[in-house]
Order: structure tokens, then C-alpha cells, then sequence
């Protein structure tokens, strides 16, 4: 996710890329959104999501602008490489011919260049560059370490939301909380579940057979294939248009419970956190975006992406809010429809929500972890050196397994962890890193293509300003989090 120049893998059309984001962007997030609606508001949450996904937007073509100036610059270093091999190979020519061929200094190192009558341009988007070679290549040292710790830290925030969401699931499906009349119960953790065994205990064991099923895979090597990316794909898709539709019809039946307020600021900050974190793209783009055929529609390809992912939030969210009672909702959406006969009275169905969290989450989890892994080496990584095989293969996938496994075992809250790891982790990486690569990245090229050359696939917001602006509004709101964190602590 956060490494160098990769393959570029093999090319699809731009349509399967708008479907391709869709499916990275609509993601867990999204089902701790509706909760987060209600608690502020369904006017005040509507404003918030449109600001935040413009906002997104915004980093997004930051992003693609970032890519477009690393692939310059590498065209640039091979160019300069190949002068200094041609130069070493014409060691015989005269003092003339070289000052013949000489150049004036104020002219740009790479200035353009025909081949046949064609133009070349540097700024086309071939190579894969990931987000952590740009950094290398556009910041300092300092930048570079900031980059990847801001990566781990949204990482851990990631896999210990994965970690909470299955055994919660499992949990509600196994403690038998099925029955007809238990749509309008809310259970306690300390509910028994079977036998002496409490609610949180189960969580517990279940916790425990989810680690030490899937946490050997964080020693090895996992990557997820094609046909395992399209299986998962398709259960979100029919389980997201389930809940809409069924939602849906209890509302048109004049059946919804939901009478949510239109403002309350005290929700505002978990919000916040949950929308940035279901909005959140930037560090895969380079894997996303290089591979499309025809990158000429990229701009237009992101905004419909975004157009359709904010509609899509909020008829899941607004008619969530509508359906249930808004102290009823649970942390994970899916799981309203697994104790509730009256929206869904098919048990086979009801099964399938309560475990479809199970199944997608759980092949995402080892990817992520050994993402992590690779970061942590990355980081800690020193030129010509290597790692002695008991810190290579034992040492880093125990600190990346063990600390969101003890969060897990803390708090099953997805609500907060959703929160503040957008809130945090996820404003540095959809917020401050893409801002602080375009404007590095275009002072970079300047030198060296001059101000003549025009970036193709430059963002909208071009001005300094709005690089400015992301930067503020990330400051603002991290202040305005903390200091929220803060208050309710001291309330309690």
C-alpha cells in the first residue's frame, strides 16, 4: 500500500475503475454511519457528509495530480541517467562539439521533446507509483517518517475495527437473539448468553478463535485474489440493497419507528471521524488509477464516483434513521435486521446480514495486517541493510498482530473506533499527506520542466490556497475533536 514502484497490473477501461472505487470507498464505515447519523442529526449530518465528501474529492485529485508529477520526476532521473551514459561513451569528442551542444542555463532541465512530430508527455500516469515513494521522492527525512507512522497508526486503528466487527457478529448471531420479539430490546453486555456465559464472554471467545485463526496468516505472505475480491464484492452489494429496500418498504408501510432530531452538536465529532474514515481512498489510489486504459476521463471518473457514493450514503443512512428507533440502532447496521422479525421475518436472510460482516471483513483482515507488517519494516528500514530472520519473521508481525487484538479485547465500541481512527489517523492520510505532496511535488518540477509545461491531469483546485485550506481544516478539526474528547471526560 505504502511502497515504491510497483507493476502496474493489467489495464481495464474507465467504467470498471468507477466501480472499482466504489468498491474501495463503500466499505465497513458505512454500516457504523446510520448510528452516527442519529446521534447528530439528520440536518446537521447531511450538511457535514456533502462538505466532507467535497472535501475528499478535493485530496482525491491531489492525489492523481501527486502521481502525474512522480511520474515526471522518474522520467526525468532515467533521461538524466541515460545523458550521463552517452556522455561517457563520446569521451572523444572535441571541446568544440561540447560547446556546441551545450545549453543555457536558464533553460529547464527537461524541456519538451518531439519524436516524429510528436509530443511526448512527461505526465502520463504509466507507472505505479504508491504513496510512500512519493513521500520519499517529495519530502525530507522528517516527512518521510511522519508519512508512515500516520499509515501504521491508521492501519492499527483499521485492523482493530476488524477485529471488534466479526466477534460482535458472531456473537449477536450465536447468543440466539432472534426471536420476533427482540427488534425492540436493547441487550447489555452482561446479558446472559448461553448458560453462565455472559454476552462479553462470548464476544471474548469469539474474539479468540477469530485471532488464532486469522493471525498466522500475518506471518506469512497474503494477497487477495481476483475471484475472492468479486465474491466479497457481491455479498456487500446484495446485503447493502437489502437493508435499503427493506428499510424502504417498513417506512412506506408507515411501520418506521424513527423520529431522529434534525441538529445535536454533541454527535458531531464521532461523525466526523466516521465519515472521513468512509471516505477514505487516497492510499490506494496509485493501485487504482494507473491501471485505467483511458486516464483523459480520470476527473470525470472520480466525480461520479463521488456523486453515487454520497447519494449511497445517504438513502442508507437517512432510511436506516427513519426505520429504526434511533436509541434501537446498533454500531453495525446489519445487525438492526438479524433481531427484528417485522423488517425481516426470513431467518435464512436475517442469518445472512448478521454473518455477511463475517465473511467480507475476515478476508480483508490478513492483507491489511501484513500491509502493516511491511510498513513497520519499511519504516525501520536502513540502506543495505537487513533484518535478522527472528525480527523478520517473528518480531514485526507480533507487534502488528498483538496491539489492535488488546484494543479488540477493550472495547467492542465500533462507533468510537471508527471514529477516532478517521478522526486521527485518517484526517493526517485523506487530509494533510495529499495536500503536502502536491505542493512539494509541483515545487519539485518546476526546476526541472520549467513553468511552461502543464500538468494534464492537474487538480481543479490548482491555487495555493486550497492546499492551505485542507491543511487549516484538518488542524481545526482535530483540535475541535480532542477538545470534545476532553470535555466528555471530564463530564463523566
Amino acid at each position: 500500500m505504502a511502497g515504491g514502484i510497483t507493476e502496474t497490473g493489467e489495464l481495464y477501461s474507465p467504467y470498471v475503475g468507477l466501480v472499482y472505487m466504489f468498491n474501495l470507498i463503500v466499505g465497513t464505515g458505512a454500516l457504523t454511519m446510520p448510528k452516527a447519523f442519529a446521534q447528530a442529526g439528520w440536518a446537521v449530518s447531511l450538511a457535514l457528509i456533502s462538505f466532507l465528501a467535497f472535501m475528499s474529492y478535493m485530496t482525491t485529485t491531489f492525489v492523481i495530480e501527486a502521481m502525474a508529477a512522480a511520474n515526471a520526476q522518474l522520467r526525468w532521473k532515467r533521461r538524466e541517467q541515460e545523458e550521463v551514459q552517452d556522455n561517457d561513451s563520446t569521451s572523444d569528442y572535441s571541446d568544440d562539439d561540447v560547446r556546441g551542444r551545450s545549453e543555457p542555463e536558464t533553460r529547464p532541465i527537461l524541456s519538451v521533446q518531439r519524436t516524429g512530430g510528436g509530443h511526448v508527455d512527461h505526465f502520463d500516469i504509466v507507472e505505479r507509483v504508491e504513496m510512500g515513494q512519493m513521500a520519499s521522492m517529495f519530502f525530507n527525512k522528517v516527512g518521510v517518517n511522519m508519512f508512515y507512522i500516520c499509515m501504521v497508526v491508521y492501519l492499527y486503528g483499521d485492523l482493530a475495527i476488524y477485529a471488534a466487527a466479526v466477534p460482535i457478529s458472531l456473537m449477536e448471531v450465536a447468543c440466539g437473539n432472534h426471536s420476533c420479539s427482540a427488534g425492540s430490546v436493547k441487550y447489555d453486555d452482561t446479558d446472559l448468553c448461553w448458560g453462565p456465559v455472559t454476552r462479553k464472554d462470548a464476544y471474548k471467545v469469539f474474539l479468540s478463535i477469530f485471532t488464532l485463526m486469522l493471525g498466522p496468516f500475518v506471518f506469512f505472505d497474503a494477497q487477495k485474489t481476483k475471484y475472492l475480491q468479486i465474491l466479497t464484492s457481491l455479498m456487500r452489494w446484495i446485503a447493502f440493497t437489502m437493508m435499503i429496500i427493506l428499510a424502504l418498504i417498513r417506512i412506506g408501510k408507515g411501520r418506521g419507528e424513527g423520529h431522529p432530531r434534525m441538529a445535536q452538536i454533541s454527535g458531531v465529532p464521532n461523525l466526523f471521524g466516521v465519515c472521513v474514515y468512509s471516505f477514505m481512498c487516497q492510499h490506494s489510489l496509485p493501485s487504482l488509477v494507473t491501471p485505467i486504459s483511458d486516464k483523459s476521463r480520470v476527473g470525470t471518473l472520480v466525480v461520479c464516483d463521488y456523486v453515487l457514493i454520497l447519494g449511497f450514503y445517504g438513502l442508507l443512512s437517512f432510511t436506516a434513521i427513519f426505520c429504526f428507533d434511533s436509541s434501537l440502532l446498533h454500531d453495525m447496521y446489519t445487525l438492526n435486521f438479524t433481531d427484528n422479525c417485522d423488517v425481516l421475518d426470513i431467518p435464512a436472510l436475517r442469518y445472512f446480514l448478521g454473518l455477511f460482516p463475517v465473511f467480507t471483513i475476515s478476508t480483508n483482515f490478513p492483507i491489511i495486517a501484513v500491509t502493516l507488517r511491511n510498513n513497520w519494516k519499511t519504516l525501520f528500514h536502513r540502506d543495505g541493510g537487513t533484518y535478522p530472520w527472528v525480527v523478520d519473521r517473528i518480531v514485526f508481525p507480533l507487534i502488528t498482530l498483538v496491539p489492535p487484538i488488546i484494543v479488540a479485547f477493550c472495547t467492542h465500541n465500533l462507533e468510537s473506533l471508527v471514529g477516532i481512527t478517521g478522526a486521527y489517523a485518517g484526517t493526517g492520510i485523506q487530509y494533510v499527506i495529499p495536500a503536502l505532496l502536491v505542493y512539494f511535488g509541483r515545487r519539485h518540477l518546476v526546476p526541472l520542466l520549467g513553468t511552461d509545461e502543464v500538468n494534464k491531469h492537474q487538480s481543479p483546485f490548482r491555487h495555493t490556497f486550497w492546499v492551505w485550506f485542507v491543511v487549516v481544516w484538518a488542524t481545526f478539526c482535530l483540535m475541535f475533536v480532542t477538545a470534545n474528547i476532553i470535555l466528555e471526560d471530564t463530564k463523566k
